[in-house]
């Protein structure tokens, strides 16, 4: 059974940082994108950034570049989402996914196969 389970969210003032975690379980992610994505409140589902297992490449979206950094330990399987300079608008849930080792869709949601349950991001002014 396929899980990739996020954690690391949680309640931080403007200006503050978090790291999120996402482990993977399941089937072989070595050669998967890994992509982290985010959803506010009454707001379409966002990408945030990605990467594949091995490394590289790395994509973000123009909102977190220099704020945010994507990295994975391969012999954890786990992904990492390094979050840094927290504003309010970076309160929304914040969710890990996996798709094949592809670059079409790499921002579209829809392009992933597997989804985490989501951990809560909030950030107070």
């Amino acid at each position: 059974q396929v899980q990739l389970v996020e954690s690391g969210g949680g309640l931080v003032q403007a200006g503050g940082s978090l790291r999120l975690a996402c482990a993977a379980s399941g089937r072989t992610f070595s050669n998967y994108i890994m992509g982290w994505f985010r959803q506010a409140p009454g707001k379409e589902r966002e990408f945030v950034a990605a990467m594949h297992m091995n490394g590289r490449p790395l994509y973000y979206t123009d909102s977190v570049k220099g704020r945010f950094t994507i990295s994975r330990d391969s012999a954890k399987i786990t992904v990492y989402l390094q979050m840094n300079s927290l504003n309010p608008g970076d309160t929304a849930v914040y969710y890990c996914a996996a798709k094949p080792p592809n670059l079409r869709g790499v921002t579209q949601w829809d392009s992933y196969d597997y989804w985490g349950q989501g951990t809560q991001v909030t950030v107070s002014s």
